[in-house]
């Protein structure tokens, strides 16, 4: 069976996936006629943010490049962890904070359900609590958003290739931020601050707003602002699911 198409003068062989004649009709220019073939491996792309913006602005850079296609889109977690399993991409360019998982939640179920799909992470967190999560998580690259396009497509091509890559806003204290792996791992959900910590910590516990108020020495309807927003920040629609979310990352257990 013949595995590659011609496009101009370059023959691109394609994974099993790609070999929907609709997808590769759609995907591929008319073969310029009696021209000579060439052997190109493509790097098959999926895109993940919850930005339509940022997705075209991506997608055009790297629909630029020869040997790179991107054969996807999606706007939410879920929808992105699914795709991806779907698909199996060569490399995976997602904003982690896509709104219904915690962050690092994104990056370590596609490691799980896709493990040769390689992560780039492409985020405007630029602490170094997210970064050391995503990589930990198994993302082998971390770029900061609004970091030149140039820099996103050679991302792509490097952990494509097996390598890991930072971006220059990154690379200054890489060297520190990895010397602190060894440190006590991180909190599972780096985007709640102390206070809503201090309640997620609780929440998974099984304590109820009172006892919480109680424990904290606040008022009770401060307690369910902040378990409000730590189920936004979550993505969670209730207590229990918040609770499994929080039991599933270690917490609630002391």
């Amino acid at each position: 069976m013949n595995n590659h198409v011609s496009v101009g003068n370059t023959a691109r062989l394609w994974p099993a996936e790609l070999h929907d004649q609709r997808r590769t009709a759609r995907l591929l220019p008319e073969q310029s006629r009696g021209e000579e073939t060439t052997a190109t491996e493509w790097v098959t792309v999926f895109l993940a943010d919850s930005q339509p913006a940022v997705r075209y602005r991506v997608r055009a850079a790297l629909e630029l490049v020869d040997g790179i296609v991107v054969i996807g889109e999606a706007a939410t977690a879920n929808a992105a962890i699914a795709e991806t399993f779907r698909h199996r991409p060569d490399v995976l360019v997602v904003d982690p904070q896509l709104g219904e998982a915690a962050a690092i939640d994104v990056v370590s179920r596609v490691s799980r359900v896709a493990p040769d799909t390689r992560v780039l992470v492409l985020s405007t967190a630029d602490d170094d609590t997210a970064i050391r999560s995503a990589l930990q998580a198994g993302a082998r690259g971390y770029l900061i958003k609004g970091t030149d396009l140039d820099q996103v497509v050679r991302g792509v091509q490097v952990v494509a290739a097996g390598e890991a890559i930072v971006g220059k806003a990154i690379a200054g204290r890489f060297s520190a931020l990895m010397r602190s792996a060894g440190d006590p791992e991180p909190y599972p959900f780096p985007q709640l601050t102390t206070r809503e910590r201090e309640v997620l910590d609780r929440v998974a516990a099984g304590k109820s707003n009172g006892a919480i108020a109680r424990e904290l020495a606040l008022a009770q309807k401060t307690i369910s602002n902040r378990v409000s927003a730590v189920f936004g920040k979550l993505g969670v629609a209730d207590r229990a699911q918040a609770i499994v979310l929080a039991r599933d990352a270690g917490l609630g257990r002391g």
